[in-house]
């Protein structure tokens, strides 16, 4: 058995995605909220302050806490929802201990954003009104929707309900038992040995060695007799004189 040195890649259940989707949208969300806290601020504060005009407490100093407490609970909310923004990424690739963050900075956002809405539900601004002199919160209501554009009120409400939702949905989604296996931690992969292959830590077995070839047998120069040129022929076929030999005999 061979086993692959890489680890097999892992891929994303729809649910994680989704999940991340929403954790952005609920970063987006808490970015609008901000927009219109900080576009309303003078107003709301100059409300706060006519409406402790006639009172014994400063409405100068009431108006400037809870203008900072608004603003500052916004600027937290976004903190923490940028938070989640980078944990939406770590979740894309498989992180458990990015997965655990996500819950417990989430179940903090969920009791935040739901204590808000149920704050507005029950009658918005309470800046310690029916107590001594102090406006009732009924009035300082009233004045804030007067100085407040007529939009500001149900569209902070419906970015609140959205965001509760779009959170509680990307918790719940990351744990559903679907979601479990893609943040286990990956284990390397077993891959059949390919025909052929040598194994790991065994060199390749060498071919055998050559031989040098046998060396032809040396060649023997022929043992036939000596060669002589051969005789002239004169015109005449009468043998040289000048050879030794008996005379040729006459013919007449």
């Amino acid at each position: 058995m061979v086993d692959s040195q890489s680890t097999p890649a892992r891929q994303r259940p729809s649910i994680v995605s989704i999940s991340s989707y929403l954790l952005f949208l609920f970063l987006a969300l808490q970015v609008i909220s901000l927009i219109i806290t900080l576009s309303t601020f003078g107003k709301t504060r100059d409300a706060l302050r006519d409406a402790y005009a006639n009172s014994a407490t400063d409405g100068e100093q009431v108006a400037d806490v809870f203008a900072v407490v608004g603003i500052g609970g916004s600027i937290v909310l976004l903190l923490l929802a940028i938070v989640l923004g980078v944990l939406a990424l770590f979740n894309n690739q498989g992180r458990n201990g990015a997965r655990i963050t996500t819950w417990i900075v989430g179940g903090v956002m969920v009791c935040c954003v739901g204590g808000g809405l149920l704050s507005n539900a029950a009658g918005g601004f309470n800046a310690g009104g029916g107590t001594g002199d102090g406006p009732s919160p009924e009035e300082i209501q009233r004045r804030l929707d007067e100085a407040l554009p007529t939009w500001v009120t149900p569209v902070s409400l419906l970015l609140g309900v959205l965001s509760l939702i779009a959170l509680i949905a990307a918790l719940v989604l990351l744990a559903l038992p679907k979601a479990n296996p893609f943040f286990r931690k990956a284990t390397a992969a077993w891959e059949p040995p390919t025909p052929g292959a040598s194994y790991p830590g065994h060199p390749q077995a060498p071919g055998q060695p050559g031989y040098p070839q046998a060396p032809a047998e040396p060649g023997y120069p022929s043992s036939g007799e000596p060669s002589y040129p051969p005789p002239v022929n004169r015109p005449d076929d009468t043998p040289p004189t000048d050879r030794p030999g008996s005379t040729p005999p006459s013919t007449s």
